[in-house]
This record gives structure tokens, sequence and C-alpha cells, in this order.
């Protein structure tokens, strides 16, 4: 008694076990997983997710207050690394292999059987033709193998002397069935290698000609790396925008965007030889093992600042659309005073030029706009600052923007507000001239890399072929008996049955065209 109470809890955790492992690799629970990874996948496509836009992501929280909170705590805004979208993902896998498995060794079997016997009553089945021929059971027979090649088939002899064909037809069915789930598992897997070992960044790059190379994750603006990636070994490559293009319609809605470019990857590197391309949205450019995608483009501002001395500095800094339509933007452009070398003096001489840029510029009361998102007459409306922009505290800031709380602490003063065209310019209260001399287009590139990029697709072909099969192809039996006739009686008795394995129409006419050849003696199909 002492021995069997204590295994009895033991053998209720493996009954727990068992029947949970039974319940995750089902069908249904498979099905269900998909169903609630697709659900779980929403968020990411509805909400902005800081890995893509760290900003927007931000300005979000803070417009919705404790339910933004309440959705970063949840981590809504990271859905595709978060926890719970994780778990689904991986008892996905788990529920997909545990269900593969058993049906592969069922499959194989299956297919390594012969077709099963014929039947004592065929006229029991839902097809049935009987008659009598005057031929022998021997050309029967033969006319039988030859209408039914490319089935499954084997010949019997029964017991009371007749021969008997089972055949069967549309195993690829299962196969198709297999195929896509298979494709499915290989998304899944392939998916998951690619967030281990892929990386993707973002980067503003002056359409000028200069160049930007990959050379490590600090040329990057954002840089999202996979979990297996430390961003000391990217594939090297160099591109330079020499021009960009972009076409409107009517409206100002923007239907093509184009740029010149060239490259230079492997043996160009050291050769230093470029190729061409021209780079579109739909169109990116693959070397190196990755794709750099056109994604955006906007303008940078060009300021000329002359000082007291006669030293001039011309800085051309990116500003980012605040209107994506008309292209109005904002940004600052900071720029250090030359031959100042006290760092405490230096420090309250800088310049910040702060503002808003309209590529067709007009003006709405006092207030600068932009009509369209072409720089058909540019102009600025800037503050400018001097002062402290702390450059040298040591962390990171926006380019877009400056440290408010500088300004709030009086280490950064407004000088004057100043409305510029293109040519125009300020003087300071120190003789300093800012003057704005154009704008000059960026461009937003993205840089993918996906080491398993072409077993994804492989995957997805699979899938496809496999959805095409299991829903296209029938399953379906024949039996043929051959019977000589009776004693003193001429000829011989056929009878043929049919039993189509899946509810699709279209059996029935199959059927009647095979009973219809081995009653009239037809060969082939």
């Amino acid at each position: 008694m002492t021995t069997q109470y204590r295994q009895t809890p033991l053998k209720r955790v493996f009954a727990f076990l068992r029947n949970t492992w039974r319940g995750l690799t089902s069908m249904r629970t498979a099905l269900v997983l998909l169903f609630l990874l697709a659900l779980a996948a929403m968020p990411g496509a509805l909400l902005p997710q800081r890995n893509l836009n760290v900003a927007k992501t931000d300005e979000y929280i803070a417009a919705h207050g404790w339910w933004g909170e309440l959705l970063d705590r949840l981590q809504f805004f990271e859905v595709y690394g978060s926890v719970w979208f994780s778990a689904i993902y991986i008892l996905l896998m788990v529920s997909l292999i545990g269900c593969l498995a058993p049906r592969s060794f069922e499959y194989a079997k299956a297919m390594r059987a012969k077709p099963v016997l014929t039947p004592r009553k065929l006229s029991r089945m839902p097809h049935h033709v009987s008659t009598t021929t005057d031929r022998t059971p021997e050309t029967v027979l033969k006319d039988t193998h030859t209408l039914l090649k490319g089935w499954r088939r084997v010949e019997r002899e029964e017991a009371d002397g007749s021969r008997s064909i089972s055949a069967e037809r549309g195993y690829l069915r299962e196969t198709g069935n297999l195929v896509f789930h298979f494709g499915m598992l290989g998304l899944i897997i392939f998916f998951a290698l690619g967030k281990l070992f892929g990386y993707e960044g973002q980067v503003i790059v002056q359409a000028d000609g200069s160049p930007w190379c990959n050379s490590g994750i600090l040329g990057y603006d954002t840089f999202n790396a996979g979990l297996r990636v430390d961003g000391t070994d990217l594939n090297a490559f160099c591109i330079r925008l020499k021009d960009f293009e972009a076409r409107y319609t009517e409206s100002g809605q923007a239907n093509y965007y184009h740029s010149n470019m060239e490259y230079q990857s492997g043996e160009d590197l050291q050769t230093g030889a470029w190729k061409p391309y021209g780079l579109e949205v739909n169109s990116p450019l693959r070397t190196a093992g990755d794709r750099v995608y056109l994604l955006n483009f906007g303008y940078s501002p060009k300021f000329t600042v002359t000082f007291p001395d006669g030293t001039v500095r011309t800085n051309i800094t990116p500003w980012r659309p605040a209107d994506e339509p008309t292209k109005l933007s904002e940004g600052a452009t900071k720029i250090d005073q030359p031959g100042i070398s006290d760092p405490i003096e230096r420090r309250t001489r800088q310049l910040a030029i702060t503002g808003l840029l309209a590529p067709t510029a007009f003006m709405h009361g006092n207030v600068l706009t932009s009509s369209r998102p072409e720089a058909n007459k540019p102009a600025v409306a800037v503050d400018i600052y001097r002062g402290d922009l702390g450059l040298d505290a040591g962390r990171g800031q926006s380019i877009f923007q400056i440290d408010q709380s500088l300004v709030a602490d009086g280490r950064l003063k407004k000088l004057t507000r100043q409305n510029l065209d293109q040519g125009q310019e300020t003087v300071l209260d120190d003789g300093t001239k800012v003057r704005f001399d154009g704008v000059q287009e960026w461009v937003a590139i993205q840089v993918s890399h996906d080491p398993v990029q072409g077993w994804v697709l492989v995957c997805a072909v699979a899938m496809l072929i496999g959805l095409a099969g299991s829903l296209l192809v029938k399953r379906r039996r024949v039996w043929v008996r051959v019977t000589p006739a009776g004693e003193g009686e001429p000829g011989t008795v056929i009878e043929v049955a049919g039993l189509a394995r899946t509810d699709q129409a279209g059996y029935g006419e199959e059927f009647q065209r095979i009973s219809d050849k081995l009653v009239q003696g037809q060969r082939g199909n």
C-alpha cells in the first residue's frame, strides 16, 4: 500500500503531461494558436513601434496618458519582441512539430502500404456497375491495368477463384497537406532565424554625391540588430546618391521617387570602382548580401554664417517634415564659432538656427506655411539662439531640435526671429550675418540584412503549392472484380465500384468514364 501511494502522484504528473502534450499537438490547437498569432500581430500594425520610430511612439504615449503608459507596460509598442508574442510563436512551432511528426510517419506507412482489399459486396459502394462481357478475364484485367495507369493498384486472387484489382489515386492531397504545414513550420523557423541573425538600420544621406559606407552601427541614425548581431561585422559596401527626383500629381501626392546612385562592394572596395544604379521605392539595391531601400526624402536648408572676423561657415543639416503632404519641415542647424580655443568661451558663442522650412512658401496671415512639396519657392521662419548648445555635455541629443532646458536656464538665449526667402540674410547684434541660401534634398534609406530571406520565399511558395494540392486533388478508390460466368454460360462478369474519399463533386463523371471504357473494352484514359 505504501509503494502504491508513493507512485500515485507521479502517475498523475505523467498523465497530466501526456494529456497536455496531446492537447498542444492537436490540429485544433495549432489552428487556435495560428489565429492568436495573427491577432497578436495586429497591434504591431495599428500602433507605432519603438524599434521603428521612437519619437512617434513617445508622442503617442504622451498623448494618451495612463492608457498609453499601460500599453507600454504591456509591451504593445514592442509587439514582435514581447513576451506574450514570443510565447505564442514558440507554442505554435512546438504544436506544429508535434502535430506533423506522427502524421509524417503515418503518411510514410500509407505510401508503402498496398491498396485496401476489394469489399465482398461491391454493390454497397456509392458508385457501382455490373455487366457481362464476351471477353476473357485475362483480357479484362489487362485492359483494367492499362486504363488505370498512374493509379496505385494491386491485383489479388479471391477465395472463390475470381480476381480483383484495387486501385487508389489522390495521395497528393495528403502530400499537399503535409507540404503546406511543413512550409508553415519552415516559415516560422526561418522568421525566427532572421530575427536572430538579421539587422535593419535607417540613415539620412545627402543627395549631393557624398559617400556613405556600411562600416558600423555608428553610421546609422537608428539600428535594430538581431539577438546574435553585435554590429561589429556588418557587410561592407559604400553608396553615394548623386541626385534625387520626385514627381507629384496635381493635388501634390507623390507618385515617383528616383535617385541616381553609385555603389561599390566586394573587390570594388579595393579597386575604387563605382557601379551605377537607379534606386526607387519598389526597386531596392541588392549588394553584399544586404538590401538598400529608398524610404522617403526631405530638405536640408543651407545657411551661410559670416562671423565678425570674416570667417565663413556653411552648414547643411537635414530638417524633418512636420507636414508630409507639403514637406513643411522643422529642425535645428547648430554651428560652432571658429577661432575660439577657450572651451568655456566657446560654449557661450555657439549658434542655433531653429524653425520652419517651407519648400513652396506662402504666408497664411503672419504664419509661414507651404502649399506644395516641391522646392519652388523655399523660405524659412527661424529663431536664432546664441549660447551653450550642450554639445560637450557627453550625452546624445536630437539633431532636429535644441535642448529647451538650456533655454529655460538662460544658457541659450534667443537673439532674433526672422522670415528669410532664398538669398536673404539677417544681421545679429555682434555683426554676425546669417544667410539662407536655399535647400538641398536628403534621402532616407534603409539597409536590411536577412540571411534566410531566400528560404522564407521557398517556404511561402511551398505553402501555396501544398495548399493548392490539398484543395484541388481528390482522393478516390476504384475496385474491379472479374468473375467467369456460370457453368454453361459464356463470357465474364465485370463488377466496377468506386468511392470518393472527399466530399467533392466530379468523381461521378470520372467513375462513369472508367466504367464505360471497361465495359466497352476500351484501353487508355
